[in-house]
């Protein structure tokens, strides 16, 4: 059985459509980010970063159970615990190469561009411009890789399809003000939709609906999403 540290952010849902894929059995636990209980010790023991996602796997290697956090761990772990998802063998450089893409560029790029366009105060022009801007680059690089494709790597849906299906998810809250946010990436438009339509996307969309996670954005919240911008309580 696997338990699903779940918050429903591009990340986590990442991983919430991984395991619709596979059909296998788990059991969500909410983590409402909102209200802090990602700095519980409880959480933190399954996760020292404090973040969502995070997986247990109650039959893990040699049969004991088995922590995995961050979402790119998460999806290698299962994709070869299951063996599927991967590409073939000489499909291995290429789906590390767009996975490690996506965790270390796509993701914090789009997440930075979100913060400062949404969550910053006024007057910060320069950080909203050069998250935006790059946010913009990392879509014209997917754009460029998916001219004549179907798929980000090799001749088959992936890991790396589902890692990059998070964040493009999330494109309107990205570009911000943007009618159709994926218009200027055809082929990224193309390739979104394709995933869109596979029948494991409608499930994915499905997880954590069961859990009221708090939608108010206070001071509780801010303080417990950006727990760095404040001083530490004496």
């Amino acid at each position: 059985m696997i338990r699903l540290y779940f918050h429903p952010t591009p990340n986590p849902a990442k991983i919430a459509l991984l395991l619709e894929e596979l059909g296998i059995p788990f059991e969500v636990v909410p983590v409402d980010t909102s209200k802090g209980e990602q700095h519980e010790p409880a959480f933190r023991a399954i996760n020292p970063n404090g973040k969502v996602p995070a997986i247990v796997d109650t039959d893990g290697p040699g049969g004991q159970p088995a922590r995995v956090f961050d979402s790119t761990a998460i999806l290698l772990y299962l994709a070869e615990k299951s063996g599927r998802f991967l590409g073939t063998p000489a499909d291995r450089p290429e789906l590390l190469s767009w996975l490690l893409f996506i965790a270390s560029g796509l993701g914090p790029f789009s997440g930075q561009a979100v913060h400062f366009q949404y969550a910053a105060p006024e007057g910060l022009a320069y950080a909203v411009n050069r998250y935006r801007r790059e946010a913009e680059r990392h879509y014209q690089v997917l754009e460029d890789h998916m001219a004549g494709r179907d798929w980000m790597v090799g001749q088959g849906y992936t890991i790396a399809d589902i890692s990059a299906w998070g964040w493009l998810d999330r494109a309107s809250r990205v570009m911000k003000g943007a009618e159709d946010p994926l218009a200027p990436y055809p082929n990224l438009k193309r390739w979104f939709q394709a995933v869109e339509a596979r029948p494991a996307v409608a499930r994915a969309r499905l997880v954590g609906t069961g859990h009221a996670f708090k939608k108010v954005n206070d001071e509780e919240t801010r303080r417990a999403l950006f727990p760095s911008n404040y001083p530490p309580a004496n």
